[in-house]
């Protein structure tokens, strides 16, 4: 297991942005797992610009793999009295792999009050829960889960993650690194088979300025309502261990099968 922590303090800073390598433990087949890809240039956004709002938004673009040694650049593309948009960018010897548009805006001022939004429907594990984690040379070895299978549908998951190490990590890198630990919603269709399955892109809007849990648990949700001619898409959901909202996101994801 290499902790993320470790892997940011590792890092080379360049100008506009680091270099680091991608380690075995957190690669999914060839490339690397996307959320740690997410995190990285959520990383580079947080450097390259001073007193940054809270993020509200990510539009992640996963266009091709990266293993290896990686670059990671980020660039301010406008910043206004509120909220400031950057740009960030990961390539490898493969070329550019993630492209990541992220939106920061400092709280205003208003009239509105609304929230209805779903509380977690199910507790986070108790302390003496029996926990599983993936294999040591994948990226869910980093990981602890617990899955809740009762009363979700065919193509849906609910499990509950955190990073076995956590500590050190700005709250919102450690989301972005969460928050796409679940296998595609569709996966569950075609779970005795071996289809490949690759996620596209990733929109995530943050429902709170200042994430935080307990125990470093988050309750991730997915599930797809179509999957056919090799594509899906899927709503995407995460709380905290208090069980309040903390993220909605959308995924598209191809099927190659």
């Amino acid at each position: 297991m290499t902790p993320l922590a470790d892997i940011l303090a590792g890092a080379v800073r360049t100008d506009g942005g680091f270099t680091t390598a991608v380690p075995a433990d957190w690669m999914q087949g060839r490339t690397a797992y996307g959320g740690l890809s997410a995190a990285l240039a959520l990383q580079a956004a947080l450097e390259a610009e001073a007193d940054l709002p809270p993020l509200r938004s990510a539009q992640i673009a996963f266009i091709g793999p990266l293993a290896g040694e990686v670059r990671v650049t980020a660039t301010r593309l406008r910043r206004g009295r509120n909220a400031a948009f950057l740009q960030s960018d990961v390539a490898s010897e493969a070329g550019l792999g993630l492209r990541a548009t992220f939106v920061f805006m400092a709280p205003l001022a208003s009239a509105l009050a609304h929230d209805t939004a779903a509380r977690a429907p199910v507790p986070p594990p108790a302390a003496d829960a029996e926990l599983y984690t993936g294999p040591e040379d994948f990226f869910t070895g980093n990981f602890n889960f617990q899955d809740h299978r009762e009363g979700t549908r065919p193509a849906e998951w609910l499990r509950w993650a955190r990073l076995r190490a956590f500590d050190g990590l700005h709250p919102f890198v450690e989301l972005m690194a969460i928050g796409d630990a679940l296998p595609p919603a569709a996966f569950k269709l075609i779970e005795e088979r071996r289809t490949p399955l690759s996620s596209l892109n990733w929109q995530i809007n943050f429902q709170t300025a200042e994430p935080r849990t307990t125990d470093g648990w988050w309750l991730l949700h997915a599930a797809a309502d179509t999957a056919h001619h090799g594509y899906s898409t899927q709503r995407m959901a995460i709380w905290n261990a208090a069980g309040e909202p903390v993220a909605e996101a959308m995924q598209g994801v191809a099927i190659f099968g």
